[in-house]
Formats: structure tokens, sequence, C-alpha cells
């Protein structure tokens, strides 16, 4: 039971930390955008990868807290 807690906020914290991304690289200054910018980057790789792997161990996204969440058009 620990573990399903532990996934499930895992994948809120993440989706939460990867939203907060993308506003930091939207204002980020210009010295500091091709770092926020590729953090923004990791966290759609991180994401999407905990998506597609999901239903191979018979996980729902709901499961994850990542069932509202697009990294294509909500992290790009």
């Amino acid at each position: 039971m620990s573990v399903d807690l532990y996934v499930r906020d895992l994948g809120v914290l993440l989706k939460e930390k990867a939203l907060e991304a993308k506003e930091e690289s939207k204002t980020a200054p210009e010295d500091e955008r091709a770092f926020a910018l590729g953090r923004l980057m990791a966290f759609h790789e991180v994401i999407s990868l905990m998506q597609q792997q999901a239903p191979a161990f018979g996980i729902t996204l709901e499961e994850l807290g990542l069932d509202d969440i697009q990294p294509e058009k909500d992290l790009l």
C-alpha cells in the first residue's frame, strides 16, 4: 500500500513541478532561458515515460495522478 501512495504522490509532484517549470520557462531572463527550457523538457520526458509505461504494469494514469496532463500539449 505504501508503494501505491508513493507512486501517486510522485506523479502528482512531478506534474506540479512540470507545470511550474513551464511557467518559469516563459518568464526566465534571457541568460537563464536555455536552462529553464532544458528543465521543462526533462519533465516532459519523465511524465511521458511514466504515462507510456503505466499500461504495461496494469497501472492507470489516474492511479499515477497523471490522467489530466498531456505532455505534448501541456508541456511544450
